[in-house]
């Protein structure tokens, strides 16, 4: 079931799974009702029955676990930290974490990295005052389900009352409100958010500290590193003081933008897991398993994020890679049976079951096809002319490709390092 959010000051439920509905659904909605019924307005109370006891239920424990003590600055120190552990060890502590990722982690490629793997999710970042002003920017740009969980919602802000708005709106439908603080793109600079907040740290501080005190979700933030690691480390000690419950670090810097050319610094995001007693997530370098296993033992961190390996190997955190990260003396590799065309054919599945706009869509064609496009430009160049795209023109830009030969198959290692343990460690 879909809904658009009402301009409310709480959100309305955006989207439902229409393919599981509890029993009592069918006889309030036909199917293509539920596919595609939008509400203006408060639901009404059978509607309210719709939305289903374990969602409201899980919503309360959530309530109950991290919001009975609020406002957080209230607490101890030592309370604030409990309460963090607390809320993690009941989402099960992931590891696998799809980054934030704009116009890329929507709900049908979440869906998509979870079905393959991934343990949580980011939804793309979502700009806070557009967010709070426009119902038609809200109902395109941010749509979950019930199985979409753990789910972080980002937003970029720089005005605290504005950042609280659009957050109350959807706190109670994620895991986390996580405030981005690691945008380094010339858009974030010019619009006074993201990474450039970092040159402001009282305006981030008094971010935290409002969502804190007014949120019954925990706050995280995820942000990039400083040149100096001591100031690196007094940031997120800040970050910590002000409330935030979890904390993920991208181990470059604000001007290390091409990710093929700066490694990330594990040693950074290390010395940041060392020095605070908060859940800390890595970001970087994170292409195929070996190194989420890799990272995880590098930097004791409690979990990875990936972001831009994920767009082309939605299935990375089920074990399979690209032939380009599988070394040339590994006798343990082997056809995984599996390929980015299989991959992009599910993608654009679930993008029927949960529309989304098309540039989205076409970001993901690109991506997941992209050596495929290099063998056969022809059928890029055809993607590119077509100004409307349909679901029927993309599933035979597939079919075109296989009757071309051009798969490309993803490697499976003999032995799945797909499994990652309590202690971080792959099995």
């Amino acid at each position: 079931m879909r809904f658009k959010i009402p301009n409310l000051p709480l959100l309305s439920p955006k989207t439902l799974n229409p393919l599981t509905p509890k029993p009592h659904m069918a006889s309030l909605l036909t199917a293509p009702e539920a596919q595609a019924r939008t509400l203006h307005s408060d639901p009404p109370q059978d509607l309210d029955d719709v939305l289903c006891s374990d969602q409201h239920q899980q919503q309360e424990e959530q309530r109950q676990t991290f919001a009975d003590s609020a406002p957080s600055l209230c607490l101890s120190g030592e309370s604030r930290i409990e309460r963090a552990w607390a809320h993690w060890s009941k989402l099960g502590r992931p590891k696998l974490i799809v980054a934030p990722m704009v116009d890329n982690s929507e709900l049908p490629f979440r869906m998509l990295c979870r079905k393959y793997g991934a343990d949580a999710a980011y939804t793309p970042m979502l700009h806070s005052r557009i967010f709070t002003e426009s119902e038609k920017y809200r109902d395109q740009e941010f749509t979950t389900c019930k199985e979409d969980r753990p789910l972080f919602v980002q937003f970029c802000a720089n005005d605290p009352e504005v950042l609280l708005e659009a957050a109350k709106r959807v706190e109670p439908y994620c895991d986390y409100v996580d405030i981005n603080l690691g945008c380094p793109q010339r858009i974030a600079r010019r619009g006074n958010y993201g990474a450039f907040l970092m040159d402001n740290l009282p305006l981030i501080k008094s971010l935290v500290e409002n969502l804190v005190q007014n949120l019954h979700v925990p706050v995280s933030c995820k942000v990039r590193i400083f040149p100096d690691l001591q100031d690196t480390i007094k940031y997120a000690r800040m970050l910590e003081d002000a409330g935030c419950s979890l904390l993920a670090v991208h181990g470059r810097t604000r001007d290390e933008k091409d990710q093929k050319k700066v490694r990330a610094n594990w040693d950074a995001i290390k010395a940041v897991k060392n020095s605070l007693r908060i859940p800390v997530l890595a970001n970087g370098n994170i292409r195929h398993m070996d190194d989420v296993h890799d990272c995880l033992e590098a930097t004791g961190a409690d979990g990875v994020l990936s972001a831009e390996s994920l767009l082309e190997n939605p299935a990375l955190f089920a074990g399979f890679r690209t032939a380009e990260w599988v070394p040339g003396n590994e006798e343990s590799k082997k056809d995984g049976k599996l390929d980015q065309a299989d991959l992009l054919v599910e993608y654009l599945k679930l993008c029927e079951q949960y529309p989304v706009p098309w540039r989205m869509i076409r970001a993901h064609v690109h991506k997941m096809l992209g050596q495929w496009f290099r063998i056969h430009p022809h059928i890029r160049e055809d993607l590119n002319a077509q100004s409307i795209l349909t679901f029927e023109f993309l599933y035979s830009i597939v079919d075109r490709l296989r009757e071309l030969g051009a798969g490309i198959p993803l490697h499976l290692k003999e032995t799945n390092a797909a499994t990652i343990c309590a202690n971080g460690l792959a099995t």
